[in-house]
């Protein structure tokens, strides 16, 4: 049987992450970088496409239990067997110069016989490499990347069916530590990462990390690991935060909705800001300014919806046939071809993402108004035109309400700025101008008198959880009949067993992708910061906690949730997922209750 997507967790040095199973098997790792080639592929194909498992020798099924230390990224897994008790730790320390994965197994009780499997395959599960000894070491090698593995004490490894193998016994107290060792085949092998001292080390940083949140409300511990788990998404050398580990996860299982995740959209800004300062955390949220800043710079016109890691525009989208896909969802896609899209909201997020930044004291960059002028003289001239929207769909453009609202909110937040200093240069008058134009158009064309409810598109009758952000980013008062209609009608009409879809893709078009997909789990926040916002904070706590409860058992979130089929789906960890949750329980219990 194929795992389940919750059935992961995740570990990393904020430059990339692997996933690891239930049954002690690491079956995604991209080496060095979130978006490199993966070395262990299993998660999207088979054994043969790369793994790495420790576990009990006779274990066939998952783990007893397991749990990442508190505060952590440091995974422990436990199985109890006839003989005894085992713990595997996973960790990624942070890198000095290369990027290290380390196992350390520690027998609890008894004697226990483990038997280990690694199965490197480079370029996604492609590519078998060579191997050999070293002293005393196996080394991998093929093409430009090289692996090492040691341990500590040496344990014996032999070769068969491709793979390396290992089998050891450990007792009460005892310990065996791997280390699996990734560097340029070209370079010396780097320094020798001492496995204990780094899983010493690793926790004590990522507590020292957690325990600087601020929040000190209920719900404080999903907060914590949502944190952790948006650090753990975030490439350290530039400060950008990838939306997942993963690509082509699928949003509906055997379906073809499967997209690459591991880049940085501008469109997570706000959100992901907002979290990072109101949780406390000034110092990433500065990184991630900073990290926007570069990558938008240029020409407004040639502005991307998402950019890699360092700020990279071109991210071919192809597809890898040789592997089956998640639970045969194919196609797996590697890119994402969405990076060619116009969609016009980006704009209004990266504009509100520097007024949030000015606002909450983040340091002035001398060039940032001057972007930001660019970027609002720009959308006076393009904000009439139809995009592909927020949901990337691939159906067409249409004129989007969402698109436009947002374009409203780069008007209104350049005029405030504006009216709050005053000798900042600009066009007032025409920036109001087109602030009015947008919101009386919107007004006009994107509500359905008759049903009360503002609409996906112009002229359209569907309904899109993304109107539930209109009373937050201020296009109307929480308190307008057509915003209470709007959260109404969303409510009843985009609900999937208690959950909230993104928009109608089971009935309509528009998205141009065949089948349906699971509940967009951060629209389900959405819906709850906006019933609370309309005063309806009881409901608003009872959906949070429904929504956060769908975290699987080590506290982690998906991007979707089929609520037939109780599964996560889509892209995993997701950062959007972790920022809603994050965002929505500073919003119902901060107040008093945070510290």
């Amino acid at each position: 049987m194929h795992p389940r997507i919750e059935d992961y967790a995740v570990v990393g040095d904020e430059q990339t992450a692997a996933l690891v199973g239930k049954d002690g098997s690491v079956d995604w790792l991209c080496l060095p970088r979130f978006d490199s080639a993966a070395c262990f592929a299993r998660l999207l194909g088979d054994e043969e496409n790369g793994h790495w498992r420790i576990a009990p020798k006779d274990a066939k099924g998952p783990c007893t239990r397991r749990a990442y230390r508190p505060g952590t990224l440091v995974l422990d897994t436990e199985w109890e067997t006839d003989e005894g008790t085992v713990r595997v730790t996973d960790l990624m320390p942070q890198r000095d110069r290369a990027p290290d994965l380390v196992r350390v197994v520690e027998g609890l009780s008894g004697r226990v016989t483990l038997h280990g499997t690694l199965r490197l395959r480079f370029d996604y599960g492609s590519v078998v490499p060579w191997m050999r000894r070293s002293d005393g070491v196996r080394v991998a090698v093929a093409g430009p990347d090289s692996v090492w593995l040691r341990s500590e004490p040496a344990v014996h490894t032999w070769g068969k069916d491709f793979g390396t193998h290992s089998e050891f016994t450990v007792g009460e107290g005892e310990k065996v530590a791997f280390v699996l060792t990734w560097h340029p085949s070209h370079e010396p092998r780097p320094p020798l990462v001492d496995p204990h001292e780094a899983l010493r080390a690793s926790v004590a940083d990522w507590q020292a990390w957690a325990d600087r949140c601020r929040y000190r409300g209920p719900h404080r511990d999903a907060v914590v690991r949502s944190l952790i788990t948006l650090k753990a998404l975030t490439y350290a050398p530039t400060g950008g935060i990838v939306a997942a580990a993963t690509t082509s996860l699928p949003e509906r299982l055997g379906g073809v909705r499967n997209w690459d995740y591991r880049y940085c959209w501008l469109r997570d800004s706000t959100l992901t800001l907002n979290a990072l300062l109101a949780a406390g955390y000034h110092e990433e949220a500065a990184a991630w300014r900073d990290w926007l800043l570069r990558a938008v710079a240029g020409d407004p016109a040639d502005l991307q919806i998402m950019y890699g890691l360092a700020g990279e525009r071109r991210l071919p989208e192809f597809e890898l046939p040789w592997l089956a896909g998640f639970a045969g969802s194919k196609p797996v896609r590697i890119g994402n071809e969405a990076v060619n899209q116009l969609q016009l909201d980006v704009y209004g997020e990266v504009m509100d993402s520097l007024a949030l930044a000015r606002r909450s004291g983040l340091s002035v960059k001398p060039h940032m108004w001057a972007i930001q002028c660019a970027m609002v003289d720009f959308l006076q001239t393009a904000w009439q035109q139809p995009d592909e929207g927020l949901w990337e769909v691939r159906g067409g453009r249409r004129p989007f309400v969402h698109s436009k609202v947002m374009v409203w909110v780069a008007a209104d937040r350049a005029v405030r700025a504006l009216e709050e200093y005053p000798d900042l240069p600009g066009d007032p008058d025409g920036w109001r101008t087109m602030r009015d134009e947008v919101h009386r158009e919107v007004c006009e064309k994107g509500y359905d008198p008759e049903r009360n409810t503002f609409t996906q598109y112009y002229g359209s009758r569907e309904l899109d959880a993304s109107l539930l952000l209109i009373p937050r980013v201020g296009f109307l008062p929480p308190d307008d009949p057509r915003v209470i209609g709007t959260i109404d009608a969303i409510r009843d009409e985009l609900d999937h067993h208690g959950f909230v879809r993104r928009y109608s893709a089971h009935k309509t078009g528009v998205d141009g992708l065949p089948g349906s997909e699971g509940s967009f789990l951060v629209c389900s926040f959405w819906l709850a910061d906006a019933l609370h916002m309309t005063g309806r904070t009881k409901e608003a706590r009872e959906l949070f906690e429904r929504v956060a409860g769908l975290a699987n058992d080590v506290g982690l979130l998906a991007e979707e949730y089929d609520p037939v089929t109780g599964r996560q789906l889509g892209n995993f960890p997701q950062a959007f997922s972790h920022i809603g949750l994050v965002n929505t329980a500073l919003a119902l219990f901060g107040g008093d209750e945070a510290g």
